[in-house]
């Protein structure tokens, strides 16, 4: 399952990578590596706030207080 979720982040790298960089570069895989990490902490990011994006975006302005219980 892991591997499912990083296969799928490299592939999504590679595609937005080949966007700005030519395949045939020598540091093709390290910028499609960042990218990926990237990707990684965005992914983590949106879920360790998710609760408080959604009341964001509904318009809904909570305590800090109450998203903590």
């Amino acid at each position: 399952m892991i591997g499912w979720i990083a296969r799928f982040l490299l592939v999504l790298a590679g595609f937005f990578t080949s966007l700005f960089v030519v395949r045939d570069t020598l540091n093709f895989e390290i910028i499609k590596m960042v990218i990926a990490v990237f990707l990684f902490t965005l992914i983590v990011a949106i879920a360790a706030f998710w609760p408080m994006l959604v009341s964001w975006f509904r318009g809904k302005r909570q305590d800090k207080n109450t998203l903590l219980k």
